[in-house]
């Protein structure tokens, strides 16, 4: 397999992991305990891929400080609920990464979470050997949709922006790879939905994570 592809940008939670139930369930017993006022888990999901922080203040109307409050509250209760297993990978991801990893691709990890729940996922999954280069919300000054993830990735690794790719399930990573002057890949299956992906101009659209591959490999 040829391509002249350098490298791939993947999102992580809903394009590497099925995150979303551990982050909702989590989210809502912030919300919950917090006495907030209450919102659906579509409405929850729907701000994942966003800062921590971010999340809640976009959610739900309040100040700082209550913004502050949520994100440690989550925290707190994520790590209580983050038991061994709690969150799977999606179909094919993990084989599809060892064969791009086998052709010479530069496997990176663009992400919101926070670096440690980041890396500790990522060793978790046996993924750590296949993915040298990780970038998580706290290693930039902006973060997503903003470019910098991208932009960070490209010069630390003497990459030009039509070298890589991103792939992300939201629009928030289409808005981020654009920022950049990357093309970018849709994934259906994450938190996102085909509409939000298509308005977005996301390059390509793909409805499994196996075919990656035919983007990668395939163009023309």
């Amino acid at each position: 397999m040829t391509t002249k592809l350098k490298s791939v940008i993947l999102d992580f939670d809903g394009t590497i992991a099925d995150t979303r139930a551990l982050i909702v369930s989590t989210m809502q017993q912030t919300i919950a305990e917090l006495c907030l006022p209450s919102r659906t888990d579509d409405e929850c999901a729907a701000m994942i891929g966003l800062p921590l922080k971010q999340t809640f203040t976009d959610l739900i109307p309040m100040d700082d400080a209550m913004g502050d409050l949520c994100a440690a509250t989550y925290r707190r209760l994520f790590a209580e609920n983050n038991v061994p297993g709690a969150v799977p990978m999606f179909p094919n991801v993990k084989d599809t990464i060892l064969r791009m990893h086998a052709a010479g691709m530069l496997v990176t990890v663009a992400s919101s979470r926070l670096r440690p729940s980041l890396t500790a996922f990522i060793d978790e999954m046996g993924l750590a050997p296949y993915i040298p280069y990780v970038l998580s919300v706290s290693d930039v000054e902006r973060a997503k949709p903003a470019p910098d993830m991208v932009l960070k990735t490209l010069r630390e690794n003497n990459l030009r922006p039509e070298d890589a790719i991103v792939v992300g399930d939201t629009m928030f990573d289409i808005r981020m790879a654009h920022a950049a002057g990357v093309k970018a890949v849709g994934v259906t299956y994450g938190n996102g939905s085909r509409a939000s992906l298509e308005a977005e101009r996301a390059e390509w659209i793909i409805d499994d994570f196996s075919e990656l591959e035919k983007v990668l490999f395939l163009r023309n």
